[in-house]
């Protein structure tokens, strides 16, 4: 059984604040108007404007020209496919990497179904959602670090 506080909206200084538009994801308030229709579009604008920013910034060149007569010493997948690379190549059963990035997907299809029944949107209050976010996060970018070391490393980095 869980206890949810509600907050005394008889409290002034609550209602000073309410009233300045302070704090109102913690009281759950519904994302529409407020976040869908005014924070949305300012969000994607600065994410679209980072992206051109940095497209025209950066040099069209990322790495070594290719030589078609000379194959590389190691082949590395794109970027995005860095952590599950390093799962298929460290796992030394090959069905069992195949099903761990066959996985990845299932999982995440997994987390809308387990976390439906929250009708919160305020991260702290949706501990599930927000714990597989942080797991999977830290485990993509520990794994994606790996892909690029030699194996013997890939799974601990070289610390332990």
């Amino acid at each position: 059984m869980s206890v949810t506080k509600k907050p005394d909206l008889s409290d002034p200084v609550l209602r000073a604040k309410l009233a300045k538009g302070m704090g109102h994801n913690y009281y759950g308030e519904p994302a529409w108007p407020n976040d869908l229709l005014y924070i949305f579009p300012v969000v994607i604008f600065g994410t679209v404007a980072s992206c051109v920013g940095l497209g025209v910034l950066s040099p069209t060149q990322l790495g070594e020209p290719a030589n078609p007569f000379a194959t590389p010493i190691e082949i590395l997948p794109e970027w995005y496919f860095f952590s599950t690379f390093n799962l298929l190549r460290t796992i030394p059963n090959k069905l069992l990497g195949v099903l761990s990035m066959a996985a990845v997907p299932v999982g995440l299809l997994t987390v809308p179904f387990i976390e439906g029944i929250n009708k919160f949107q305020n991260p702290f209050r949706r501990p599930v959602a927000s714990a597989v976010f942080l797991f999977g996060t830290a485990a993509a970018v520990w794994l994606g670090i790996g892909a690029a070391m030699p194996i013997d490393k890939a799974l601990t980095l070289g610390i332990f």
